[in-house]
């Protein structure tokens, strides 16, 4: 993404302006039979839409549907999670964090807008939605991309109280995946994800025989752990 679409995403984001708000301000009232009638008429060409794969109609439908009916956050979601699955994170975000001035608890929204804003690299916005998923959820992947953004934002006691966390509440069948590859991906327990995770944090701060003792605890749950493997020869 270059940096004048990020300034671009960044100004929208401080604007601070709710669509729905605006919406519901400026549209004129509708005869209760007509707004029925033309709601059905776009959902039912909404849903043809996705069943074709043309996802230009979709949103456009979409959007009529949001203009036409500002107090139903369920087309708004749709669109989040429309822009969300077809990777274009700039407006995913900008939608999800529409519908959470509206619904500050909508979990939906506070997944897509801390994965959208993680991928575009606004670490330090990202954040907080994760943190916030998991005091709501108490997931503990979303304790895990916190504690990871904390450590590339080398913000280390963060990171660590995070980890240590997890450590101690990861459940034995919870598994995060580690890229190996551009189409393999290797599936490892929570628990030593944050132990290898506990290592980097260690090996930021020179303390590498801290790091060998997480990578190697890593290792001992997941001996087939390739990252904590690699990350334990950076201790030699």
């Amino acid at each position: 993404m270059s940096k004048r679409v990020v300034l671009v995403f960044l100004m929208f984001i401080c604007s601070g302006v709710a669509f729905s708000q605006t919406a519901s301000d400026s549209i004129p009232k509708l005869d209760p039979k007509v707004k029925n009638a033309l709601n059905v008429a776009d959902q039912l060409a909404y849903q043809a839409a996705l069943k074709y794969n043309d996802l230009e109609v979709a949103k456009n439908k979409l959007f009529d549907l949001i203009v036409r009916n500002p107090e139903d956050i369920r087309y708004m979601e749709a669109l989040g999670s429309l822009y969300f699955e077809s990777g274009i994170n700039a407006s995913a975000a900008l939608v999800a964090m529409d519908i959470l001035k509206i619904n500050d608890k909508n979990t939906g929204a506070m997944e897509i807008a801390a994965y959208a804003l993680e991928q575009l690299g606004a670490f330090d916005r990202a954040l907080p939605y994760y943190e916030s998923l998991h005091l709501l959820t108490g997931d503990n992947f979303s304790l895990y991309k916190s504690a990871y953004l904390q450590y590339s934002m080398k913000r280390y006691a963060e990171a660590m109280n995070s980890v240590n966390m997890l450590v101690k509440n990861a459940k034995p069948d919870e598994k995060i995946g580690f890229a190996v590859s551009e189409t393999e991906t290797q599936q490892v327990n929570m628990k030593a994800a944050a132990l290898n995770l506990k290592g980097l944090i260690y090996l930021d701060q020179s303390s590498k025989t801290e790091a060998k003792a997480s990578f190697n605890e890593a290792i001992s749950l997941e001996p087939n752990f390739n990252q904590a493997k690699e990350n334990l020869q950076k201790t030699n």
